[in-house]
C-alpha cells in the first residue's frame, strides 16, 4: 500500500456540495488502471475544505468502489481531537491506512507535531503516513523529527514534498533521511515534477496528484523507475512540463481540477470557492496541450 503509484484523486465540489458521481468515477477509474492505492483527501482531495460528515462520505464512496485497491484517507485538521475523530470515521468506513500533515493555524513546534503524531497513534489501529507538506502547512519537518515519529507505532511511510534535481543529490538526501528511519518504512515522493528523480533516488512510493487524473502515465513512470530504467522514468516525465510549469504557478490542485473538467471528468466548477481553476490564456493553453499527448 505504501509503495508504487498512490493516486490521489481530485474530489469535484462546488458550493452545493460534492459531485458523488464524479468521484465515483475518478476512483473507478483508478481501480481499473491498476494503481497501487488511491489516496483520497489530500490536498487534492480538498480536505481542508469539507465538514467532518462529507470526509466520512468520501472515503465511504471511495472504499466501496475501489474494488481490491487499499483506500489512504487523509485525516489531517487544526486540533488533535479532531484528528482523532477523522482517523475513526476513516478506520469504520474500511480505509487501509491514514494520511496525516500537521495542519495548523499557529505555528507549530517540533515538540508540538511529534505529540501530534503520538497522541493519534496510540489509538490508531491502520498504518499512517506522515505527510509532510510545507507549502499548504507551512511547517518544515528535520529529519530528527522524521525519525523520532517513525518510532511510533502505526507509522508507516514518509510522503516527502520533493528532492534535488541533481540526481547525486537527490539520493543522497534519500539515503541521509532513511539512515533514521526503520527498515520497515518507506519513503514516498509527492512533488511531481520531481518525482521521477525521487524515484529513482530510492524512493518507494510516488503520492501521485498526476495519478490521480492520468493513472497510466503515472504507472508507466513508476514502473520504469523501479524497474531501474531511470532514463525512460525521466523522459515519460519530460513529456509532462507543461502541466509541471503550471503546477509550479497555480498549484497541482487548480491545475487539476482544470485538466479534470476540460477532459470532461469533472463539471465546471469543481473547486469550492474562493478557489477558482484556470481562466482565459492559461485554461486555453491546457487545453491545447491536453489534447496533443496520449494521456491516459
Amino acid at each position: 500500500m505504501f509503495a508504487g503509484l498512490s493516486a490521489f484523486p481530485l474530489t469535484p465540489m462546488n458550493e452545493s456540495g460534492i459531485d458523488e458521481a464524479a468521484f465515483v468515477r475518478l476512483v473507478e477509474r483508478l481501480a481499473g488502471a491498476g494503481v497501487d492505492s488511491i489516496g483520497v483527501l489530500g490536498s487534492t482531495g480538498n480536505y481542508a475544505y469539507l465538514t467532518r460528515a462529507e470526509r466520512a462520505r468520501v472515503v465511504q464512496l471511495a472504499v466501496r468502489h475501489a474494488g481490491t485497491v487499499p483506500v489512504i484517507a487523509g485525516i489531517g485538521a487544526l486540533r488533535t481531537r479532531a484528528v482523532q475523530e477523522l482517523a475513526e470515521d476513516a478506520q469504520q468506513a474500511g480505509a487501509a491506512g491514514v494520511l496525516l500533515a500537521p495542519v495548523s493555524y499557529q505555528t507549530l513546534s517540533d515538540d508540538e507535531v511529534f505529540g501530534l503524531y503520538r497522541d493519534v497513534t496510540r489509538t490508531l489501529s491502520v498504518p499512517l503516513c506522515v505527510y509532510d507538506n510545507p507549502g499548504t502547512t507551512h511547517f518544515t519537518f528535520s529529519d530528527e523529527l522524521h525519525g523520532r515519529i517513525a518510532g511510533l507505532p502505526r507509522v508507516a511511510s514518509i510522503k516527502i514534498p520533493g528532492v534535488p534535481d541533481d540526481a547525486e543529490a537527490a539520493r543522497a538526501r534519500v539515503e541521509r533521511l532513511r539512515a533514521l528511519l526503520p527498515p520497515h518504512l518507506t519513503i514516498g515522493i509527492s512533488g511531481d515534477a520531481l518525482a521521477a528523480r525521487g524515484l529513482n533516488a530510492g524512493c518507494e512510493a510516488w503520492y501521485s496528484v498526476t495519478g490521480g487524473l492520468f493513472p497510466q502515465t503515472a504507472l508507466a513512470i513508476t514502473r520504469a523507475a523501479r524497474a531501474g530504467d531511470a532514463h525512460g522514468a525521466l523522459q515519460l516525465s519530460g513529456r509532462l512540463q507543461p502541466m509541471w510549469e503550471l503546477f509550479r504557478q497555480y498549484g497541482s490542485l487548480r491545475v487539476t481540477a482544470t485538466a479534470a473538467e476540460l477532459l470532461g471528468l469533472a463539471e465546471a466548477p469543481s473547486l469550492p470557492l474562493p478557489l477558482n481553476t484556470l481562466a482565459g490564456h492559461d485554461r486555453q493553453r491546457l487545453a491545447e496541450w491536453l489534447a496533443e499527448p496520449a494521456l491516459t
